[in-house]
């Protein structure tokens, strides 16, 4: 089935706003086994929308349009697919209903001009969207359906999710009994993950397991994307996949499906009536920034210590004394977490601690990083060194902390070399 995606929006054209949308909407079709062939970006502006629809309807089966249903002048998707599916626009008088009752129980008063979003081409589908008030809604344009979503990410989210792509596999008619597998790792880059994986899609001979991947730095999403008869025909045809990428990809494999890093480690020190602190230096306070907002953090979570001085850093752990001289070292590292475990009266600690290099126009620009876990047992450490300029040394530096902290949790070794450091 060939598909085309129309982004709207004078804003998107013009760049002021980065099209996160667009790559959502591709990636969650590719997790299903949808290809998109084409994108167009229009902006508001009546003509080129109408041309827009009308070559989209001509070469696609399925068209997803993004934006423009909002209660502004500029806001033309509506008007705009009405005549390009040669329909009047008329009102919809159970989502004005919807929309007023949207208003009511927030206390608020709807404006006027928020009835536009219920004037609908006379032939549409509606497709809910029960947390905004512009619905969704489906209509055919020349040999094409196509399906109109708001422009508000968390909106267009629920919409495709729950609405479009079981539309979309239907009329496709492919098998609705689908299901996509992801794990998580940090360390190793795509390329060499592709190869670690060589062949293990094909453990399925019937070709209804497809492996693919997403990066962004610092993680990587390994996607096993699994077709079957039923959810118990997938299931039998994922496990020896399964088994077989975590066999491959080792301790590297941080979380999987729906768990994030910190909310892996959130639970092992719930488990085990655990307590955190953490020191950081040079991150702005972005690694306790992961954990704190977690529900259930406020059991865990005792104090984050963060500066860019590390003689602050010292007098902030009640560490006596000055930092020693020259480089960041491991024993460093130690020291300050030890000290922030005592003086905060946590069962764990992290210090993740950084040196940047002297300017960024050095061709090695980078950082050292030293780290250490400390319990009352003792304390587990690493040194590292990444390159590549001041974020990818902070978002590195922020994952190898959180990563070597579940390291230690779950008893792997903390050190393993990442193929993002250098030798």
């Amino acid at each position: 089935m060939r598909i085309e995606v129309i982004c709207t929006g004078d804003e998107v054209l013009t760049g002021k706003i980065v099209n996160t949308n667009f790559s959502y909407i591709t990636q969650k079709l590719e997790d299903v086994g949808l290809s998109v062939q084409w994108e167009t970006t229009v902006g508001d502006d009546r003509e080129n929308l109408l041309l827009a629809f009308k070559l989209a309807g001509q070469r696609a089966d399925a068209v997803i349009v993004n934006g423009g249903l909002g209660p502004t002048i500029d806001d033309l998707s509506q008007e705009i697919a009405a005549q390009a599916a040669g329909v009047e626009l008329a009102l919809n008088e159970e989502w004005l209903t919807r929309m007023e009752e949207f208003f009511r129980r927030r206390s608020r008063v709807m404006a006027p001009n928020n009835k536009k979003q219920a004037m609908l081409p006379t032939t549409a589908e509606v497709i809910d969207n029960p947390i905004g008030t512009a619905c969704g809604f489906a209509l055919d344009i020349g040999r094409a359906r196509f399906f109109f979503t708001p422009g508000v990410p968390r909106e267009l989210h629920r919409m495709i999710e729950e609405q479009i792509i079981p539309r979309l596999l239907a009329k496709s008619g492919m098998q609705t009994a689908i299901y996509l597998k992801r794990f998580h790792s940090y360390g190793l880059g795509e390329s060499h993950v592709d190869s670690l994986l060589t062949g293990v899609d094909e453990l399925v001979t019937d070709g209804s397991v497809k492996l693919g991947f997403r990066a962004h730095y610092p993680q990587l999403e390994t996607k096993l994307t699994v077709r079957g008869t039923d959810m118990g025909d997938i299931r039998a045809k994922l496990v020896p996949v399964e088994r077989e990428v975590r066999k491959r990809l080792g301790n590297f494999i941080l979380a999987e499906d729906d768990q994030t890093l910190e909310g892996v480690i959130l639970a092992e020190l719930t488990n085990r009536q655990g307590s955190l602190a953490i020191v950081e230096t040079f991150t702005g306070g972005q690694i306790a920034a992961r954990l704190v907002p977690l529900p259930g953090a406020e059991q865990v979570f005792r104090r984050g210590i963060g500066s860019r001085d590390l003689a602050e850093i010292f007098a902030g752990v009640g560490l006596e004394g000055t930092p020693p001289p020259g480089e960041l070292t491991r024993e460093t590292a130690e020291a300050v977490a030890r000290a922030a475990r005592r003086h905060t009266g946590a069962s764990h600690a992290l210090a993740v601690l950084i040196d940047l290099d002297d300017g960024p126009d050095r061709i090695d620009f980078g950082g050292t990083i030293c780290l250490a876990v400390a319990t009352a047992e003792g304390a587990d450490s690493r040194r590292s060194r990444i390159l590549g300029g001041r974020e990818w040394v902070r978002l590195g530096a922020c994952e190898m902390g959180l990563d070597c902290l579940r390291r230690h949790l779950q008893g792997l070794p903390v050190y393993e070399r990442i193929d993002f450091e250098k030798p």
